[in-house]
């Protein structure tokens, strides 16, 4: 099956940021808008011809037919190799891990963040460099320039890649492997936290409770916390990810989070309760503690930093930002910590309250 050359035009308003370029779902499923700027995408990067790229996305709607023309658009245009989570599925953490761990030329992520899914609601594109962090505004400038005068797209004729099934195929010349969504960032996480002691912490008896707002996070909050650390089933809800996250706003903001806010509120509340955006990069977390500690980081949400160094970094900027909240000593106090992922990596800003018990 051939290379393709598919005549087009620039459409208005492909403009990305740092976190891409989100519209409307249906605005990127009309004639051409997607792969106009999959073009510009990998255009603006200086072509894909010889290089090796991630591709993975939050499971929202139109996230697997996306994955699918741009594997077809990448062989088209030379690149060597495109590795995918199974089903299209990376959370942005574990996206960016795969591009630094397998020593990758970047990646493109789909995802709207916060932005609910489906089909009359968001998605959304961005590229992250060899870093593993977004793409610089150099960078999304050369694309947003090609995009105001594109007039072809490569795109390979051929029949939907098996997403489903773990393992290495070919697309025209290009490999294509498939992998675990999961397991490498499982691994990652053992090596930045201290596993043994917070299973044991379980295992004493703490509760959890993680709402994946049927996002992406489900699967890992799944094998972190269940299956690792021992908690007990079903204190990870809404684990899988559904393309419309099951009419859920994947904001991790108390205004979107009545149940858990319900159940944190009660007499016998969790020691903790958490959740992050459909991506996994940002995170809301409520805790019931005694004293002054500042909450644990999650192992679920870390940022994209340009080292492992930088992500103890960046947790222990974010946990120092809550110190200044006055101690407990008398009675529990429930903390809410917000630590929110700057977008340029390795920022990291924290804001934390508390309320009496």
């Amino acid at each position: 099956m051939p290379k393709m050359t598919i005549t087009t035009a620039p459409i208005d308003g492909q403009k990305p940021g740092t976190s891409g370029l989100r519209k409307k779902t249906k605005v990127f499923m009309g004639p051409h808008y997607l792969e106009n700027f999959v073009q510009s995408m990998f255009d603006g990067i200086g072509g894909v011809a010889g290089k090796t790229l991630v591709v993975g996305g939050d499971g929202r709607y139109f996230n697997d037919r996306a994955t699918q023309v741009i594997l077809r658009m990448a062989a088209a245009n030379g690149a060597t190799k495109v590795i995918a989570g199974q089903n299209a599925l990376l959370s942005t953490p574990a996206a960016s891990h795969l591009i630094r761990s397998m020593k990758t030329d970047g990646g493109v992520i789909l995802s709207a963040s916060h932005n609910p899914g489906g089909i009359d609601e968001d998605f959304g594109i961005k590229f992250n460099m060899s870093n593993g962090g977004p793409a610089p505004e150099a960078v999304t400038n050369a694309m947003f320039a090609r995009t105001k005068e594109i007039d072809r797209h490569y795109i390979w004729e051929s029949t939907d890649v098996d997403l489903g099934t773990i393992g290495i195929s070919t697309l025209g010349e290009m490999i294509v492997e498939i992998v675990d969504p999961v397991a490498a960032y499982v691994d990652l996480m053992q090596t930045l936290f201290d596993f043994p002691a917070i299973k044991a912490m379980f295992a004493g008896g703490a509760r959890i409770r993680f709402d994946a707002m049927n996002a992406i996070t489900g699967p890992y909050a799944s094998a972190i916390i269940e299956d690792l650390l021992g908690a007990p089933k079903g204190s990870v809800v809404h684990e899988t990810p559904l393309p419309d996250f099951g009419g859920m706003h994947p904001d991790p903001n108390p205004t979107w989070a009545h149940e858990l806010m319900t159940e944190m509120m009660a007499k016998m509340p969790p020691l903790l309760v958490l959740r992050l955006t459909a991506m996994g990069t940002v995170t809301w977390l409520s805790a019931r503690i005694a004293t002054s500690a500042p909450p644990i980081a999650s192992p679920l949400s870390q940022p994209t930093p340009t080292s492992h160094r930088d992500m103890h970094r960046v947790s222990k900027a974010s946990r120092a930002r809550c110190r200044h909240l006055p101690p407990s000593t008398v009675s529990p106090r429930r903390w809410v910590w917000n630590a929110t992922r700057h977008r340029q990596a390795g920022n990291s800003s924290a804001t934390c309250s508390t309320t009496a018990a």
